[in-house]
């Protein structure tokens, strides 16, 4: 059966959590952590081994007893004989081994399909490598053997994912904040300008180690090993954004019973039940993206003014086109206001320009008013992912896929180009 009669695998693979599902679905059929666990008794037996067949099925072995995802993390809390190992560090492959087993998993575990009958589409972060796309397409092309492969920048397929509701504009700013990166993107008609990527090094797990850092110091018995996965319940379940600190704090203290939620665990180790009380990290955890200064001091530019600076290095005819149409993409955008919060900031920005320019000319020259307008909607987690998904099940997709034919005759050189193709317009 010809491959493009069936469904595109769309794998968007991200620094905290991996989206896994088929082209066509408005939602990924898996959402998992992207964690490896692997047996350490098994690789150290291979190092100290020096019978050569000892050492090949301890390889073997090796190879098989792994686990991803969910039950990654509860194999290596159970048994000191599972180590994790991250294959992705803020937004870039590192351990390709592991992320290779990662992908067998995903494949044959998961969503249970046979590669060899499915064009694949992955994502990767702008200004990867080269190199990094031809490891992907060498991994998915001598390992899995896919008939095709795109290899879609997470940016591009962000602004995509808007297209099933609007007018399909590929020009804006992605505001991508995810668990191990916070990039601002801006793309110009599907294409993204390289040089004016602006990043930052705070983003979803420097709000879990804040929280955490709160509910430490105010005392809360939390069990040490648990800390930090109770910190990032707490963060998905009860933060917000805050129009004014101030005030929040105001609130807090004169109705604590109304505002102070409260936390239940259980340990893992001996399944007793705790609880701790959720008070000012409710609002003060997603501040650190607006005010970095109250969690570092390496770091003092908020994410408004970051936004704004990558849109004034922005070719000068892009801009306000930028402003119009700025997209939220990942799950550390998903507090309740957070597109609010960051409108308000950036026009605020805009605004005190604007005005200085009318100043500066003495009110005889009137400049024309800026639109800012934050986009956000409900796929906003997986917003890349649905991109992909929209974008895999048009026609002109798999005309501008890699195939196997071309690997065999040219090599892994071609995974380097991805074009932007007319399904995306």
């Amino acid at each position: 059966m010809d491959p493009t009669s069936r469904p595109t695998v769309v794998i968007d693979n991200g620094t905290g959590y991996s989206k896994m599902g088929f082209a066509g679905n408005v939602e990924p059929c898996f959402i998992q952590p992207t964690v490896v666990a692997l047996n350490d008794s098994y690789l150290n037996q291979t190092r100290a081994s020096s019978n050569m067949a000892n050492q090949y099925s301890a390889g073997v072995m090796a190879d098989l007893d792994f686990f991803i995802g969910d039950d990654a993390l509860l194999r290596s809390r159970a048994s000191n004989t599972y180590t994790l190992s991250h294959p992705i560090n803020h937004g870039q492959v590192e351990d390709w081994d592991a992320m290779e087993r990662y992908w067998q998993h995903c494949i044959f575990a998961y969503l249970r399909c046979d590669p060899e009958d499915h064009y694949f589409l992955l994502t990767e972060s702008p200004l990867t490598a080269p190199e990094n796309r031809e490891y992907m397409g060498e991994i998915m092309f001598e390992t899995f053997n896919v008939p095709g492969l795109y290899i879609g920048v997470n940016s591009v397929l962000a602004l995509a994912a808007g297209c099933s509701t609007s007018k399909c504009d590929l020009t804006g700013v992605v505001v991508d904040v995810g668990e191990g990166a916070t990039r601002v993107v801006p793309v110009a008609e599907g294409y993204v300008i390289g040089s004016c990527i602006k990043s930052i090094p705070i983003a979803g797990k420097d709000v879990t180690l804040f929280i955490q850092e709160l509910m430490r110091e105010r005392g809360e018995k939390m069990p040490p090993e648990d800390s930090f996965e109770a910190a990032r319940k707490v963060k998905e379940m009860y933060c917000y954004t805050s129009s004014d600190i101030v005030k929040e704090f105001t609130k807090h203290d004169k109705e604590p019973a109304k505002y102070i939620k409260q936390w239940r665990g259980i340990r893992l180790k001996t399944g007793a039940p705790y609880t701790c009380d959720v008070g000012y990290e409710r609002f003060l955890g997603p501040e650190v993206l607006f005010s970095p200064e109250i969690y570092t001091s390496d770091y003092i530019t908020p994410l408004p003014a970051l936004v704004d600076k990558c849109i004034q290095s922005a070719p000068i005819d892009t801009r306000r086109a930028l402003y119009k149409n700025i997209v939220l993409s990942g799950g550390s955008t998903m507090f309740k206001d957070f597109h609010r919060r960051l409108q308000r900031d950036v026009k605020k920005i805009v605004d005190a320009r604007v005005q200085a320019a009318t100043a500066l000319h003495g009110g005889d020259i009137k400049a024309k008013p800026v639109e800012v307008n934050v986009v956000s909607h409900p796929i906003q987690r997986f917003a890349v992912w649905f991109g992909g998904s929209v974008l895999a099940s048009t026609p002109e997709f798999f005309a501008a896929c890699h195939t196997k034919a071309e690997y065999e005759e040219h090599g892994a050189s071609i995974c380097r180009v991805n074009p932007v193709f007319k399904g995306m317009f």
